[in-house]
């Protein structure tokens, strides 16, 4: 990589001359810029223009990013091994560390006896104690101050420190004030570079970076390291054009990262901020676009652009009821991408009950109409299950047209058996199933449309490994649906490469849905009086259990015990305790609260045959009550049922209890929603006051964070290291743009202002995001 050459200025020559009407002056006693020439510089973030003083003195460099790659040196091997447990193992690594915020520090004064505290002071003076104890190294104790007190710092075991910190060092100092107002330190460095702000009265204070740390590496050494290496972020080097900088009014990155490690004031940290998010969410952006681009230029998906027959015929004739005008121009919107020979890649969001299925089986059906196949994959059994019942409703007469099969973990061999043969040869046209059809022996003989749902619980490789199944070089059309309504910043943020529908309307009849929030004995028993009210007009119900820990309490048979929330069950020990939960649950209320009313148990542990057993005896009037865990969560539809009761609602995410709640409300009655839990959670409090899924997800977000958005993992706290969505949306919206603008005109990232940024996006992304396009 070559150096930046540093501009030659010229000395301003004799005379001057009038500016012109339109050109920008020179500051008072400076020559204006010639015509001709670029206008004066500004400063970074900054409209002031620099005087012609200032640019003679700002210092000249010639950014070296190969000296980033040194080692860094440290002399203690507990350091040593802190800063590989965090992955600084270089210069460069270390700069890039950035504080996870910028706290005032404590004055002298405001210090409490044992409490772990950070000071900025100033040495007076120091001096070495020898101790009386044979073996133990001299004691440093020095006088410091800030202008609030005196006190006496005391630092034990580094004699060497009375000859580094002379008299007149500015210091940062970590530990406890003990006894006699002597300061015990624990971590220090040097201050001079500490960023000071002003307080409410106007004084100065004192900021200091507070950074991850590790065992055996404090935030307080990070900053000495930061601080030693402070001369290397003239090596940064610079990734965005200076087009850029200059539209979006952006530092570069080097005073970025000076900022962050050493901020001067509030103001001046969130620019620097910004600056930085701004970067990471075009290089996210720019993935996301270049991703899209290799899939449009890759050809040879199959063409489904024949006249729709038999999937117009269910349209006009199976459905018993109308689309909405939402569900008409999605299933436009797909009949136009699978008529392209490359591959659909489509999200289908949707409110709840908004109709996602009826689109997602005509996408289903024009692959068979073409004499190809397509595959609806799940995430569950029980949704697998669900949504193999729901097409053969939906399809009516049409099933003759039809062969369709289900395949899951629990198929009988002999069955599995003989539907992997059909698949094979082609006699099976459309496959319902789990990670069981993207087993390596699952072959199909032209698959061409694949319907993934709640995809976001599947991997990436998981989806790539049923792209693989189709015989066509660009893979299948595919579409990808959640049940999770999702805000335009996350689905821009999280799938910028999918072209996306949205269904907003519901169809017509369904009913709005009363949602009240249930604290103390006397609250449940009334709400369990409304359930009964509701069975006795001959409605249904359902009682929703968490994913629990069974306990005394809700063992005992008492009135008013509930379920209650584990706190380390994950995987199969889970299961077996929301079994047990929901077992204890059924019992309790059949001699309790329900007691004159037909319940069932519907649980994810259950064989298959017991699930659809379950379900059916519900779903025909034949159980008053389903006493359910979250497998109800999406795919239920009983008209009849019109009051939820969830227990330890707090305990559920506000887009599960979205799901939970959208099970009823779908017939011509008035439906009732019970949470029980404290009055004051949030989530509870969103649900109550909002029914637009659309809302409580921009809500859900703001309560969760993003979630990983590039790469193979999904889940977590929000990924993005700068960024924060969805405060950050208008950047996120800017940085779109700007990725749209350079994908355009400089597609490969071939300019020589777009290099460094191509190079960021390989180290950042992976070589896979900077994957030459087909021409």
């Amino acid at each position: 990589m070559c150096p930046l050459q540093a501009p030659t200025l010229e000395p301003a020559p004799a005379g001057e001359r009038p500016a012109p009407a339109g050109e920008q002056r020179a500051p008072a006693g400076e020559r204006p810029a010639p015509a001709g020439e670029r206008p004066w510089p500004r400063a970074f973030a900054s409209a002031r223009t620099l005087t012609r003083p200032e640019l003679l003195d700002a210092p000249v460099r010639w950014p070296r990013p190969s000296r980033l790659q040194a080692p860094l040196e440290v002399a203690s091997s507990r350091v040593e091994e802190g800063l590989r447990t965090l992955g600084l193992t270089s210069v460069g690594a270390l700069l890039e560390h950035l504080p996870r915020d910028s706290r005032d520090a404590r004055t002298i004064s405001q210090l409490a006896r044992a409490e772990n505290a950070t000071v900025a002071v100033e040495v007076r003076e120091i001096s070495v104690r020898p101790l009386r104890r044979r073996g133990m190294k001299p004691l440093v104790e020095a006088i410091v101050f800030d202008e609030t007190g005196t006190m006496c710092a005391r630092f034990f075991n580094q004699p060497w420190l009375a000859q580094r910190y002379r008299p007149g060092t500015r210091l940062v100092l970590h530990g406890k004030l003990a006894g006699r107002g002597a300061f015990n330190v624990a971590y220090h460095a040097v201050g001079s570079d500490i960023g000071t702000a002003r307080d409410a009265d106007g004084g100065e204070v004192a900021r200091v970076a507070h950074y991850p740390a590790t065992d055996g590496l404090s935030s307080t050494q990070i900053l000495t390291l930061v601080r030693d290496a402070r001369q290397r972020l003239a090596d940064i080097p610079e990734t965005l054009a200076a087009s850029v900088r200059v539209d979006e009014k952006l530092p570069d990155r080097a005073a970025a990262l000076a900022a962050m490690h050493f901020p001067r004031s509030s103001r001046d940290l969130e620019r620097a901020r910004r600056r930085l998010a701004f970067e990471e969410l075009l290089l996210s952006q720019l993935a996301f676009l270049r991703r899209s681009a290799l899939r449009r230029a890759r050809r040879g998906a199959p063409v489904l652009a024949r006249a729709p027959e038999l999937s117009t015929r269910w349209l006009d004739h199976e459905l018993p009821f109308a689309l909405t005008g939402d569900q008409a121009r999605a299933i436009a919107e797909i009949r136009d991408d699978l008529a392209q020979d490359c591959a659909m890649q489509r999200l289908l969001l949707g409110e709840v009950g908004s109709g996602k299925t009826v689109v997602a089986t005509y996408a289903l059906l024009r692959a068979v109409e073409h004499g190809q196949q397509a595959a609806l994959m799940a995430p569950t059994e029980t949704l697998a299950e669900q949504h193999f019942a729901t097409l053969q409703r939906l399809l009516g007469s049409a099933q003759a047209e039809v062969t369709c099969a289900l395949l899951t973990g629990s198929t009988a061999a002999r069955t599995r058996r003989q539907t992997l043969g059909r698949l094979r040869t082609g006699e099976l046209q459309l496959i319902v199933g789990t990670h069981a059809v993207i087993e390596p022996d699952v072959r199909f003989r032209a698959l061409a449309v694949v319907v993934v749902d709640e995809q976001h619980r599947f991997g990436v490789r998981q989806r790539a490994a049923l792209d693989d199944k189709a015989s066509s070089p660009a893979g299948p059309h595919v579409l990808h649906m959640t049940a999770t309504p999702i805000p335009r910043t996350l689905a821009l943020a999280q799938y910028g490469d999918l072209d996306t529908s949205i269904l907003r309307e519901l169809p017509q009849g369904r009913q709005p849905i009363e949602t009240r929030i249930v604290a103390g004995d006397d609250a449940r028993a009334r709400a369990y009086a409304r359930v009964r009210q509701q069975l006795r007009q001959g409605r249904q119900a359902y009682v929703v259990c968490p994913q629990i820990e069974q306990t005394e309490d809700s063992a005992d048979g008492r009135a008013g015990a509930g379920p209650t929330v584990g706190a380390g069950s994950t995987g199969a020990a889970a299961a077996r305790d929301e079994t047990r939960a929901a077992v204890a649950e059924l019992e309790r209320l059949r001699s309790g609260e329900l007691r004159d009313h037909r319940l069932v148990l519907l649980h994810g542990a259950m064989r298959p045959r017991e699930k659809a057993k379950a379900m059916a005896e519900f779903a025909s009037g034949a159980g008053d009550v389903l006493v359910a865990t979250t497998v109800i969560e999406v795919g239920i539809d009983v008209p009849n049922a019109t009051v939820m009761l969830i227990e330890n609602a707090e305990r559920f995410g506000i887009s599960q209890l979205h799901q939970l709640r959208g099970r009823i409300g779908r017939g011509q009655h008035r439906s009732l929603c019970l949470l029980m839990g404290p009055p004051g959670a949030p989530r509870l409090r969103a649900l109550r006051e909002h029914s637009d899924g659309f809302a409580l997800a921009e809500i859900d977000l703001r309560l969760r964070k993003e979630g990983e958005l590039i790469g193979t993992r999904q889940s977590g706290v929000g990924q993005f290291k700068i960024a924060c969505l969805p405060d950050d949306e208008p950047l996120l919206e800017r940085a779109r743009a700007q990725a749209e603008a350079i994908m355009r005109h400089d597609p490969e990232l071939q300019a020589p202002e777009h290099a460094l940024l191509g190079d960021r996006l390989e180290l950042e992304l992976g070589a896979a995001a900077t994957e030459p396009i087909p021409g």
